[in-house]
């Protein structure tokens, strides 16, 4: 898609609630057929990024270019163009799932059938059903067909999938996909660094309004320069010499959070029998010991400190 310019272009973004600055010059760019990811704690700028480029919220400075058009001059244009699922959409119980649909699509000038929507989302058995009988990741699945049927050019997600089970993001994830596979764009907003490694094309990592870290999931994952990570819990928060630690082969510096320790390391094979020697040695007793393949919440802590998670 060389040459085909970015749908969304966000230049030196900033806003501010009383003294808390939600975001502080932020700079992003969504290219053509990709889904981008912003990724962060609870706090971090993701939603007030996201309702500024929806038109939901105004910035105190800096310049959104979203198809070529900006908010203040294109609204109805815009409007058109863009499919908005919120982290939380109220519906009316009484209608059904059909009626619902029927009623957004009545918003745009273009777009698929609604039965066509519907097969999409896969909520035919529900079509007849109201609202209110619906299960979580059904309404979750609702307010995507609501953002899908008016066949957007630039889609915007905000935290899609919070409180699902597996198996409703699953299904929520599939559709997402096949949205995607048409060459549309995505702009995504998550704490669920599965979905991000899964659904993403590039992310970028917000900590406190600020861009920290950008690139593909699996450029982020390799900045570590480790493939791994032990985490392993002390019985009765016994005391740990660290400097010891610290000198173990193929093992880095020890962190540690909420009583759980935890060590990067490139080499598992050997990073792990050298732990538990070393803590035999310490006669330090182990409570919890379970390792994992490093990943985009890695990065998060190697740049942080905290977990995702955290709000």
């Amino acid at each position: 898609m060389s040459g085909t310019p970015s749908p969304l272009q966000i230049h030196g973004l900033r806003k501010s609630y009383g003294d808390v600055l939600a975001v502080d010059g932020l700079d992003l760019e969504v290219r053509a057929g990709e889904c981008f990811g912003l990724l962060g704690p609870n706090g971090a700028g993701k939603t007030t990024t996201i309702e500024i480029c929806e038109g939901l919220t105004a910035p105190d400075d800096g310049d959104v270019v979203i198809l070529g058009r900006r908010w203040g001059a294109d609204d109805r244009t815009l409007r058109q163009l863009l499919g908005i699922s919120l982290q939380e959409t109220q519906f009316s119980d009484k209608l059904t799932v059909a009626e619902t649909l029927e009623l957004f699509r009545s918003f745009y000038r273009r777009g698929p059938t609604v039965e066509a929507v519907i097969e999409l989302v896969q909520l035919g058995e529900k079509a007849s059903a109201r609202v209110g009988q619906l299960s979580g990741g059904q309404r979750q699945r609702l307010a995507l067909a609501c953002a899908l049927v008016g066949d957007p050019e630039l889609l915007f997600l905000d935290e899609p999938t919070t409180g699902l089970d597996p198996q409703s993001r699953r299904q929520l994830w599939e559709v997402i996909e096949r949205f995607r596979a048409g060459g549309r764009s995505i702009l995504l907003t998550t704490h669920y660094m599965d979905e991000a490694e899964r659904l993403c094309d590039r992310v970028a990592i917000v900590d406190h309004g600020r861009v920290i870290a950008l690139g593909t999931p699996r450029e982020l994952i390799a900045s570590l320069g480790v493939e791994h990570v032990l985490e392993f819990a002390l019985a009765d928060g016994a005391p740990l010499d660290l400097a010891a630690m610290e000198g173990l082969a193929a093992v880095g510096a020890p962190s540690r959070q909420d009583g759980l320790w935890r060590l990067q390391v490139s080499e598992l094979h050997h990073a792990m029998p050298a732990l538990l020697a070393e803590l035999r040695r310490q006669d330090v007793p182990l409570a919890e010991l379970r390792t994992h393949s490093a990943t985009l919440e890695d990065v998060f802590v190697a740049l942080t400190g905290r977990q995702l998670r955290d709000a």
